[in-house]
């Protein structure tokens, strides 16, 4: 049997963990590459003994030489409080980052997927969002470093691909939430399910109307792999998420009462540049993939609950 060489950049992070695992089940060969900025060795420590998989502590941001034939670039803080803790450096993850796994696939001519993001979107003025949509993004906000770096990181994928031919795809990752995300990462998932265990006060922000959607991390995991095995000469962008919408405050009821915590809802204003609506239209998904997410937010909220629970 021969087995694909595959590189995944932020292997160690929360995404990254799962598709690495996915991918060894697979019968690949995997090369997971982590700088650990965000990602956690406890997120692969059980894939260490396998000998088809091997760890390399390598930063995107600087040049890295590798034979493989395909590789999924991930590489990037992704929860608000990571990616503001340094956003220099946020930016240069994505913009750099892009340029040297593209110009490492235009080397090695292997097939090149970036993790792009719904923030692409900004705080949207279309709803549900399509892929054809352009966004509405601040420059020079809050959240700027990580939207505009994903914004860039598209169109340098994009410029690779009509002015070098190399392969790439594009998916647009919509909320995402599982086992393994990272306690701290401020994401409201996290933050609504270790505040509940911890029988702390669950923060809502502003009245807690504003919607969201929630797809768990192994739908995405295999939108990913399909779209790398997707027709010659698509290359996307493709929405990845959950169609289904819940407001804020309808979460955080859900995860009170999957958790049977005694927490008590309190508001906060909300922070600037938060979208108040987020909502994948997954049409080409559908057509392009022949994908839809599977799991029910209740079945995926359960299995993160019993993470947290392991280390909370």
């Amino acid at each position: 049997m021969i087995r694909k060489k595959v590189l995944v950049t932020g292997g160690a992070g929360f995404v990254g963990s799962h598709l690495c695992e996915r991918l060894l089940n697979e019968n690949n060969e995997v090369y997971c590459l982590d700088n650990f900025f965000t990602g956690q060795k406890q997120n692969i420590v059980h894939l260490l003994d396998n000998p088809y998989f091997e760890l390399i502590r390598h930063d995107v941001t600087a040049p890295f030489f590798i034979e493989a034939d395909e590789i999924y670039n991930l590489a990037c803080p992704a929860s608000p409080v990571h990616y503001q803790y340094n956003p220099i450096k946020t930016m240069k993850t994505s913009v750099m980052g892009a340029i040297n796994m593209l110009g490492l696939a235009k080397r090695i001519k292997a097939k090149i997927l970036q993790a792009s993001t719904s923030e692409v979107y900004g705080n949207p003025l279309v709803h549900p969002q399509q892929e054809s949509y352009w966004g509405n993004v601040n420059p020079i906000g809050e959240r700027s470093c990580y939207d505009e770096g994903k914004r860039a990181a598209e169109t340098l994928f994009v410029d690779y691909h009509k002015q070098n031919n190399v392969d790439v795809k594009i998916v647009r990752i919509f909320n995402t939430y599982g086992p393994r995300m990272h306690p701290n990462d401020g994401r409201v998932v996290s933050n609504f399910i270790v505040q509940a265990l911890r029988g702390e006060d669950i923060t809502v922000y502003g009245e807690g109307q504003q919607t969201r959607s929630f797809q768990y991390v192994d739908d995405l995991v295999e939108a990913m792999i399909r779209m790398m095995g997707s027709r010659d000469g698509f290359i996307g962008p493709v929405n990845t998420g959950n169609p289904d919408e819940f407001t804020i405050l309808e979460l955080a009821q859900k995860v009170i009462e999957l958790t049977g915590s005694r927490s008590k809802i309190v508001y906060k204003p909300l922070p600037s540049d938060d979208p108040l609506m987020r909502k994948p239209d997954i049409t080409i998904a559908k057509k392009e993939l022949d994908w839809a997410p599977k799991i029910k937010l209740e079945e995926g909220l359960s299995k993160t609950i019993d993470f947290f629970k392991t280390i909370v």
